[in-house]
């Protein structure tokens, strides 16, 4: 039995709760009665030189004898208890960020001091899960001005740890996401750590899509890595995709993200902090912000990404990042497959250069090839196949665009290669509907053959790693004697692109899509990995 002192020996309920740290006890113990605990009350709990501020489950049956307490597996984690160890639980203390909260649901305005006492009570679950929704409630719509947003991203940096990755720039790429089926982050992450540039990616789940990049990516490789794993794979590969929460980079954005996602909502504020403190811990330098803006998407209108954009902007260079906005079409998803499956498979069929791939397969070329106005004159120094850009100019690539623009009636309807034959569609845009799609990933048809398209349309991602190469490049000292390193990084988009030339090299020399597989393995290299990416194709 447990004695006069609120002690009650530890055990292991196996329950999952995520990130929710919960005790169970039975309603009849003696901490219940002697302390006036009831369901839901948040308890302190120490053992050792450990405690955690839990929330309590009462159990009513005999399934709980009245001496133990059982813990989940987040509580579990956290306090780390030993063989029949026990702990005394007590009421804690109020929330030091207690005051800043209510005047925050109030509509005042807090300061630097208030975030940081906010973020400290959330990483160390002194709030509980009520409080935090009341404070992600407060925080939405328009109630946090650019001072805020900077305190708050300060504040969520100041709680989790930070990467170094010595000299050198470190990139990074961000879509604020909303769009379902966008899958262009494990594109470019492959094909800028291919072309040897340091690129750490750190991903989300997802919060209003039916897949974040680390759902889609965890298909193919496992993303639960710990710092210590995630610093090996970048140092092998240049590149690495992991989920965030494992990391810790930014805890509590991951809490955070945890009460946002069943509200269905993320405030412009709580975005530019979420988004910008996890890149400036991640250790980026350089970041690219992919805005799609549609009916459906998270940023609805060109002035609120107007607004967002200035957020974005402010934030970053309070923090020292070199960052720049790239507003992009959201009228409709972009890939064929939305689901993590579905879309890792799309993700796959744009780097093995499939027939039937998605627009994002212009990605990875055209603008990438326009970047570089000076066509190289030698070969490719992987397949020694002569170097040959099909957009030599951002001139001709414009030329491209508005002649395309005439063809858009000769548009086919998109045929959908994942899908079953039960379905009800319930929303579709009526402008463009092939457009983001595109024509490059559409089938074979009369109406595409008839339009004879001068040069394939450039899709989401194409702008996103010219950006980010080009915002790299140009704002490092003596940016000129690193133009061979953006060579590279063309010689290796011309080798898995297409020009219809015989001796060009084949697409399945392109080892991108094998280089992708490893980014998130802490076995890079590993045979396991590659039968689970090839059974996607």
């Amino acid at each position: 039995m447990s004695d006069a002192h609120g002690r009650l020996r530890l055990v292991r309920a196996g329950i999952d709760t995520y990130q929710q740290p919960v005790v169970y006890m039975h309603r009849d113990c003696d901490v219940c009665r002697s302390e006036g605990f009831t369901a839901l009350t948040r308890v302190l709990a120490r053992s050792g030189d450990r405690e955690v501020v839990a929330t309590l489950n009462v159990v009513v049956d005999d399934h709980l004898e009245l001496d133990v307490a059982a813990l989940s597996e987040a509580a579990w984690t956290l306090l780390q208890p030993g063989a029949d160890a026990v702990a005394v639980f007590s009421h804690p203390e109020p929330p030091v960020s207690a005051p800043a909260l209510r005047a925050k649901v109030f509509g005042q305005r807090l300061s630097e001091t208030d975030f940081l006492a906010l973020m400290r009570d959330t990483v160390s679950n002194r709030l509980s899960d009520m409080e935090l929704t009341a404070f992600v409630t407060a925080c939405a719509g328009d109630r946090l001005d650019n001072e805020e947003t900077i305190a708050l991203t300060k504040a969520m940096l100041a709680v989790g740890e930070c990467m170094d990755w010595g000299a050198g720039a470190i990139l990074d790429k961000h879509c604020v996401g909303g769009l379902p089926g966008n899958r262009t982050t494990p594109i470019v992450v492959a094909i800028v750590a291919a072309a040897g540039h340091r690129i750490p990616k750190t991903s989300s789940r997802a919060i209003t899509s039916p897949a974040g990049t680390a759902d889609a990516m965890e298909v193919m490789a496992p993303v639960a890595l710990d710092l210590e794993a995630m610093r090996n794979v970048v140092e092998r590969e240049g590149g690495c995709i992991v989920w965030g929460g494992n990391v810790r980079l930014s805890p509590a954005d991951d809490i955070l993200i945890r009460i946002e996602r069943p509200l269905d909502f993320d405030s412009d504020g709580q975005l530019v902090a979420s988004v910008l403190s996890k890149k400036a811990a991640a250790g980026a330098t350089h970041v690219v912000i992919d805005v799609p803006i549609g009916p459906t998407a998270k940023v609805r209108s060109f002035a609120a990404a107007a607004s967002l954009e200035a957020k974005l902007i402010a934030a970053a260079q309070a923090l020292g990042l070199n960052i720049t906005v790239l507003r992009t079409d959201g009228l409709q998803p972009v890939g064929y497959g939305i689901g993590p499956a579905l879309e890792a498979r799309d993700v796959l069929s744009v780097l093995r250069n499939a027939r039937q791939r998605p627009a994002i397969s212009a990605a990875v070329r055209s603008i990438l090839l326009a970047s570089c106005s000076i066509p190289h004159p030698g070969r490719c120094k992987e397949t020694a196949a002569p170097w040959r850009p099909r957009c030599s100019t951002v001139a001709r690539l414009s030329a491209s665009l508005w002649q395309s623009a005439r063809h858009r009636a000769a548009l086919p309807s998109r045929e959908w290669p994942h899908t079953s034959a039960q379905f009800s569609p319930t929303a579709t845009a009526r402008f463009r509907r092939s457009t983001i799609v595109g024509l490059q990933g559409s089938p074979s048809s009369p109406a595409r053959q008839a339009a004879h398209w001068p040069e394939p349309i450039p899709g989401f991602g194409s702008a996103i790693v010219s950006r980010l190469v080009s915002l790299c490049f140009m704002s490092m000292p003596g940016h000129q004697e690193n133009w061979n390193t953006h060579l590279n990084m063309l010689r290796l988009i011309r080798t898995y692109s297409r020009s219809g030339s015989d001796d060009d090299p084949p697409a399945a020399s392109f080892p991108i899509a094998a280089t992708l597989g490893r980014l998130s393995s802490p076995l890079a290299g590993c045979a396991s990995r590659a039968p689970g990416v090839a059974s996607l194709s």
